[in-house]
């Protein structure tokens, strides 16, 4: 049986909208999909709808929206945010990802504050271009990144009673992902004009924006760059204990995202922190390494 049929899904325009989800999914979310094959069939389209919905958000700041004005991008982000916002609301969307993504929030009853949190972070992308404190950036980044881990949380399902306990440490982990996304991408923000590092924690190893701007790393990055790191490995194992709270057949395919994800950390270690030089990626070997026993375990688990 195919995912869309195991999860129940049989209209055809609905099943067009999850189809699309997945394949945002699996073209930008490569390490993010392998993990999701480790979860049961059933689960897999609403995972691909959540992806899908914050990538397709993210395009429009960065990527489809690349060749227009600031004022066009907000234009265009407000008006879709504000269109998706009320198909949530009422239950019912024409758009192309807004379709699945709606059916997946009253399927699983997930609150529409995440998705409210979300598209703020996407707008304060196009127009906050730094950020003083860590304060300051976990605005942002409970937008874009720790509500997805509360999203999951729904859809993945908890041990009986387990649900209000497993939200922190599932807040947790998507900060952890973000902030490791920030360490290796630095390169790549800078072209957009932004920096997600906070500036006073740069500052305190003698970095400010002209040193990161000069594209060379000195001791003074690395030691910073250090910093950040020991902040995602700590975020990371405070959000290990909640992935025994979640569904059992849920487990592995978390785990094995904990560790790809947040193992972009090792493999900027690896680059000798050269990020404006170097994408560190997490190589074939290790995600083979990764998702051969979570595939034993995800199996053993249903």
């Amino acid at each position: 049986m195919d995912e869309l049929s195991a999860a129940g899904i049989h209209d055809p325009e609905l099943r067009k909208s999850y189809l699309e989800c997945k394949r945002l999914n699996s073209l930008h979310g490569k390490t993010y999909y392998l993990a999701t094959l480790l979860l049961p069939k059933s689960k897999r389209p609403h995972v691909h709808a959540l992806y899908g919905f914050a990538r397709y958000a993210d395009e429009i700041v960065d990527d489809l929206a690349s060749t227009l004005t600031h004022q066009e991008k907000a234009d265009e982000l407000g008006k879709w945010s504000d269109q998706l916002l009320s198909d949530i609301s009422m239950g019912r969307s024409s758009d192309h990802v807004g379709r699945a993504l709606v059916d997946t929030v009253q399927r699983f009853n997930i609150p529409i504050s995440y998705f409210e949190a979300f598209l703020h972070s996407m707008a304060m992308d196009l127009s906050v271009t730094q950020y003083e404190r860590y304060e300051d950036l976990m605005e942002y980044v409970y937008g874009s990144a720790a509500v997805i881990g509360l999203q999951m949380v729904h859809v993945l399902g908890t041990v009986e009673g387990k649900k209000s306990e497993a939200l922190i440490p599932a807040e947790k982990l998507g900060i952890a992902f973000q902030l490791a996304n920030f360490i290796r991408d630095v390169g790549e923000d800078l072209e957009r004009g932004r920096i997600y590092l906070p500036m006073a924690e740069l500052a305190s190893f003698g970095v400010d924006r002209a040193m990161l701007e000069k594209r060379q790393v000195s001791p003074e990055i690395i030691q910073a760059l250090k910093f950040q790191i020991a902040r995602v490995r700590q975020l990371q194992s405070e959000a290990d204990a909640g992935i025994e709270l979640l569904s059992a057949d849920a487990r592995a395919c978390i785990r094995a995202a904990s560790e790809l994800y947040c193992g972009i950390v090792d493999e900027v270690e690896k680059i000798d922190y050269q990020i404006f030089d170097k994408r560190a990626k997490t190589s074939n070997w290790r995600r083979v390494r990764t998702a051969l026993p979570a595939y034993f375990s995800a199996l053993a688990s249903r």
